[in-house]
């Protein structure tokens, strides 16, 4: 279903509505505020795995070992610094361009269910869609795989996936899918799951208090709308927020604040414009539609997103680090409350591009890298 506004905006090619000169100005990506920016305090930083075909998400598991899922299909153990072979068992995916083996997630009830929870793109060149499959991990195999969610329809483009997943406190999911790129006015089409954020319940069904469970016109999956490839998802136990972010066109990346049936705006509202120079629209807010928490224009190609609340990097606490593809780095966002303040580039001295940051258990940092040769990085305290 479209509104008249996304009729209105559809009418020709989405490409040539509007031109844009090259003196436009676009908001700063770094958010002012009062006072100086905190600093983080001197750190190591030791590779504990490598050789990682595209790693794209990583675990905590309760006895110790890393479970690192890799984009090209395999999961793999980290233990004591060696990585296994491929676990057996694990679902075929749609390996081409953004699409394969992507974000994964341990159920909050892990150590009595031992339910580990896979995205992943799935089906064809012609037909493939983003997908939650959940299973159990048994010595280097991975049984009792039950599909429990495939978002609708499929598409023919093997890009934005969207695919990060977490958990919420009552144990259900939710899941951004992106918008596919060509179909990007799906993302405010009510019966479409391309370009939303989905929640379902650990076994896949539908949450009865979804926010358009008994709307007519509407998948009851949805949980918000208007949202382009959400790659960065973090639940604050501490807050009780879901943040998320995601990838803008050229500019327009956004951090957002998720809540039930609120619109994020794309493709209506953006501070991005199309990768030819053109606009994708004359708006950058429109009534009903929610401003990011934050835009960063240029796009820093966010890829994930955490919220730390550990203790050994106490100057973190309470605060966003989103890695970052295009700037390799780990963009730390400074907040006092829900508002952001300051920004701060971590880690650029790799030189790689960070598909994932983590804060572990111990409170220790844990970056993966997107290389063919990746690797899992610790960040320590080094005093």
């Amino acid at each position: 279903m479209k509104s008249k506004l996304l009729q209105r905006l559809s009418l020709g090619s989405w490409l040539g509505l509007f031109l844009v000169a090259l003196t436009t100005q676009l908001p700063q990506s770094v958010v002012a505020a009062e006072g100086d920016a905190k600093s983080l305090q001197p750190y190591s930083l030791t590779t504990v795995a490598e050789g990682l075909y595209l790693p794209w998400a990583m675990a905590f598991l309760p006895d110790g070992q890393l479970l690192v899922s890799e984009r090209s299909g395999s999961l793999r153990l980290v233990s004591k610094g060696k990585l296994s072979a491929p676990l057996t068992g694990v679902p075929a995916t749609f390996f081409k361009g953004q699409g394969g083996l992507h974000d994964l997630a341990l159920h909050p009830d892990y150590p009595n269910n031992g339910w580990v929870y896979l995205s992943l793109a799935w089906g064809e060149p012609s037909a493939n869609a983003t997908r939650i499959v959940r299973g159990r991990i048994k010595g280097n195999a991975f049984t009792d795989v039950e599909v429990i969610f495939t978002a609708t329809p499929t598409k023919h483009t093997p890009v934005h996936y969207g695919a990060r997943i977490a958990f919420l406190p009552d144990n259900s999911l939710v899941m951004g899918v992106g918008d596919g790129y060509d179909f990007r006015e799906d993302a405010q089409k009510s019966d479409s799951l391309l370009g939303k954020m989905i929640r379902v319940n650990d076994d896949g069904s539908i949450p009865a208090d979804n926010p358009f469970v008994d709307k007519k016109g509407y998948h009851p999956a949805i949980y918000s709308f208007g949202h382009r490839n959400p790659q960065g998802m973090a639940y604050d136990p501490v807050r009780k927020i879901l943040f998320s972010n995601e990838h803008g066109p050229k500019g327009g990346d956004e951090v957002n604040i998720l809540k039930p049936g609120n619109n994020y705006g794309w493709p209506v509202i953006t501070y991005g414009v199309d990768y030819s120079g053109a606009s994708i629209t004359p708006y950058t807010e429109y009534p009903g539609m929610e401003q990011p928490l934050i835009n960063w224009t240029p796009s820093i190609a966010p890829s994930s997103l955490a919220v730390y609340n550990g203790d050994l990097f106490p100057e973190l606490k309470g605060d966003l680090l989103a890695s970052a593809l295009k700037f390799k780095e780990v963009r730390w966002v400074q907040m006092d409350g829900n508002t952001p303040t300051h920004q701060v580039s971590l880690f650029k001295e790799l030189g790689e591009r960070l598909r994932a940051v983590y804060a572990g258990p111990e409170g220790a940092l844990y970056l993966l890298t997107d290389s063919r040769e990746g690797k899992v990085i610790k960040v320590m305290p080094s005093k």
